[in-house]
Protein backbone atom coordinates (compact mmCIF):
# COMPACT_ATOMS: atom_id res chain seq x y z
CA UNK A 1 0.00 0.00 0.00
CA UNK A 2 1.50 3.49 -1.32
CA UNK A 3 -0.10 5.00 2.12
CA UNK A 4 1.49 2.29 4.31
CA UNK A 5 4.61 4.45 5.93
CA UNK A 6 3.17 8.36 4.65
CA UNK A 7 1.46 10.45 6.78
CA UNK A 8 -0.49 12.22 4.16
CA UNK A 9 -0.66 15.46 6.14
CA UNK A 10 2.81 16.00 6.62
CA UNK A 11 4.69 18.86 4.82
CA UNK A 12 7.72 21.72 5.22
CA UNK A 13 5.91 25.16 5.31
CA UNK A 14 9.59 26.29 4.14
CA UNK A 15 9.49 24.67 1.03
CA UNK A 16 5.94 25.86 0.02
CA UNK A 17 5.32 29.37 -1.74
CA UNK A 18 3.24 31.51 0.39
CA UNK A 19 -0.24 31.00 -0.60
CA UNK A 20 -1.56 34.55 0.24
CA UNK A 21 -1.58 35.83 -3.37
CA UNK A 22 -3.17 32.98 -4.98
CA UNK A 23 -7.18 32.64 -5.43
CA UNK A 24 -8.24 29.04 -5.03
CA UNK A 25 -11.37 27.49 -6.07
CA UNK A 26 -12.30 24.12 -4.06
CA UNK A 27 -15.18 21.60 -5.86
CA UNK A 28 -16.58 19.09 -2.92
CA UNK A 29 -18.83 16.37 -3.75
CA UNK A 30 -21.90 15.84 -1.50
CA UNK A 31 -21.49 11.89 -1.75
CA UNK A 32 -19.58 9.85 0.57
CA UNK A 33 -19.72 13.84 2.19
CA UNK A 34 -18.58 12.40 6.06
CA UNK A 35 -15.30 11.31 3.73
CA UNK A 36 -15.43 14.33 1.62
CA UNK A 37 -16.02 16.93 4.63
CA UNK A 38 -13.07 15.76 6.22
CA UNK A 39 -10.87 16.06 3.16
CA UNK A 40 -11.97 19.88 2.86
CA UNK A 41 -11.44 20.13 6.43
CA UNK A 42 -7.93 19.33 5.61
CA UNK A 43 -7.28 21.30 2.35
CA UNK A 44 -8.80 24.17 4.09
CA UNK A 45 -6.49 24.26 7.00
CA UNK A 46 -3.51 24.12 4.91
CA UNK A 47 -4.46 26.49 2.46
CA UNK A 48 -4.74 28.81 5.77
CA UNK A 49 -1.40 27.49 7.46
CA UNK A 50 0.35 28.74 4.12
CA UNK A 51 -0.82 31.84 3.90
CA UNK A 52 -3.97 31.89 2.02
CA UNK A 53 -6.75 34.53 2.44
CA UNK A 54 -10.16 33.07 3.59
CA UNK A 55 -11.61 35.30 1.20
CA UNK A 56 -9.97 33.95 -1.83
CA UNK A 57 -11.16 30.41 -1.31
CA UNK A 58 -14.16 29.57 -2.93
CA UNK A 59 -16.31 26.50 -1.81
CA UNK A 60 -19.08 25.05 -4.56
CA UNK A 61 -20.86 21.55 -3.32
CA UNK A 62 -21.71 19.41 -6.41
CA UNK A 63 -23.86 16.33 -5.79
CA UNK A 64 -21.26 13.62 -6.76
CA UNK A 65 -18.22 13.10 -7.56
CA UNK A 66 -18.93 12.91 -11.65
CA UNK A 67 -20.10 16.00 -11.44
CA UNK A 68 -16.51 17.40 -10.28
CA UNK A 69 -15.73 17.91 -13.68
CA UNK A 70 -18.04 20.29 -14.74
CA UNK A 71 -17.64 22.26 -11.35
CA UNK A 72 -14.35 22.49 -11.59
CA UNK A 73 -14.49 23.67 -15.31
CA UNK A 74 -17.32 26.27 -14.88
CA UNK A 75 -15.26 27.42 -11.78
CA UNK A 76 -12.19 28.04 -13.90
CA UNK A 77 -14.38 29.72 -16.47
CA UNK A 78 -16.39 32.15 -13.88
CA UNK A 79 -13.99 32.56 -10.70
CA UNK A 80 -11.16 33.95 -12.23
CA UNK A 81 -9.23 30.81 -9.63
CA UNK A 82 -5.61 30.47 -10.05
CA UNK A 83 -6.28 26.74 -8.94
CA UNK A 84 -9.17 24.80 -8.59
CA UNK A 85 -9.16 21.23 -6.22
CA UNK A 86 -11.53 18.57 -6.72
CA UNK A 87 -12.59 16.61 -3.86
CA UNK A 88 -14.40 13.45 -3.73
CA UNK A 89 -14.50 9.69 -2.65
CA UNK A 90 -15.44 6.43 -4.51
CA UNK A 91 -15.68 3.25 -2.68
CA UNK A 92 -16.14 0.27 -4.67
CA UNK A 93 -19.41 -1.65 -4.38
CA UNK A 94 -20.79 -4.79 -6.35
CA UNK A 95 -20.95 -3.38 -10.12
CA UNK A 96 -18.66 -1.67 -12.75
CA UNK A 97 -20.51 1.98 -11.83
CA UNK A 98 -17.22 2.68 -9.40
CA UNK A 99 -14.65 1.72 -12.24
CA UNK A 100 -17.30 3.66 -14.61
CA UNK A 101 -16.75 7.00 -12.53
CA UNK A 102 -13.35 7.15 -11.44
CA UNK A 103 -12.32 6.54 -15.22
CA UNK A 104 -14.73 9.21 -16.47
CA UNK A 105 -13.50 12.17 -13.30
CA UNK A 106 -9.67 10.53 -14.01
CA UNK A 107 -10.35 11.47 -17.39
CA UNK A 108 -12.36 14.30 -17.27
CA UNK A 109 -9.70 16.52 -14.91
CA UNK A 110 -6.85 15.40 -17.26
CA UNK A 111 -8.61 16.75 -20.30
CA UNK A 112 -9.57 20.15 -17.84
CA UNK A 113 -5.70 20.29 -16.74
CA UNK A 114 -4.43 19.61 -20.41
CA UNK A 115 -7.35 21.96 -22.40
CA UNK A 116 -7.08 25.11 -19.63
CA UNK A 117 -4.15 27.04 -18.30
CA UNK A 118 -5.69 26.73 -14.73
CA UNK A 119 -4.67 23.96 -13.09
CA UNK A 120 -7.08 21.32 -11.28
CA UNK A 121 -6.33 18.94 -8.71
CA UNK A 122 -7.35 15.45 -8.14
CA UNK A 123 -8.13 14.59 -4.50
CA UNK A 124 -10.78 12.00 -5.57
CA UNK A 125 -9.93 9.13 -2.96
CA UNK A 126 -10.70 5.90 -4.96
CA UNK A 127 -11.03 3.58 -2.49
CA UNK A 128 -12.09 -0.55 -1.92
CA UNK A 129 -13.99 0.03 1.20
CA UNK A 130 -15.03 2.91 3.98
CA UNK A 131 -12.16 2.60 6.19
CA UNK A 132 -9.74 3.00 4.15
CA UNK A 133 -11.34 6.42 2.73
CA UNK A 134 -11.77 7.23 6.34
CA UNK A 135 -8.16 6.34 7.10
CA UNK A 136 -6.97 8.74 4.24
CA UNK A 137 -9.65 11.43 5.13
CA UNK A 138 -7.75 12.58 8.99
CA UNK A 139 -7.70 8.80 9.91
CA UNK A 140 -4.40 6.88 10.52
CA UNK A 141 -2.91 7.91 7.00
CA UNK A 142 -3.46 11.70 7.36
CA UNK A 143 -5.46 13.61 5.20
CA UNK A 144 -5.43 13.69 1.36
CA UNK A 145 -6.79 16.85 1.42
CA UNK A 146 -4.03 18.59 2.84
CA UNK A 147 -1.64 16.84 0.37
CA UNK A 148 -4.33 17.92 -2.20
CA UNK A 149 -3.82 21.87 -1.34
CA UNK A 150 0.37 21.75 -1.25
CA UNK A 151 0.12 20.73 -4.70
CA UNK A 152 -2.68 23.09 -5.37
CA UNK A 153 -0.10 25.86 -3.82
CA UNK A 154 2.91 24.07 -5.84
CA UNK A 155 1.07 24.71 -9.15
CA UNK A 156 -0.52 27.72 -8.73
CA UNK A 157 3.16 28.92 -7.86
CA UNK A 158 4.27 27.34 -11.04
CA UNK A 159 1.62 28.54 -13.70
CA UNK A 160 2.60 32.45 -11.92
CA UNK A 161 6.15 31.82 -12.88
CA UNK A 162 5.52 30.15 -16.37
CA UNK A 163 3.37 32.90 -17.21
CA UNK A 164 5.91 35.67 -16.52
CA UNK A 165 8.72 33.88 -19.00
Amino acid sequence: MATANKNLSNYDKNTIPNAKDFRFGIVVSEWNDHITEGLYNGTLAALLDCGAMQENIIRWNVPGSFELVYGAQRMIVTQNVDVVITIGCVIKGETMHFEFVCEGVTQGIKDLNVQTDVPVIFCLLTDNNEQQSIDRSGGIHGNKGTEAAIAAIKMAELRRISEKE
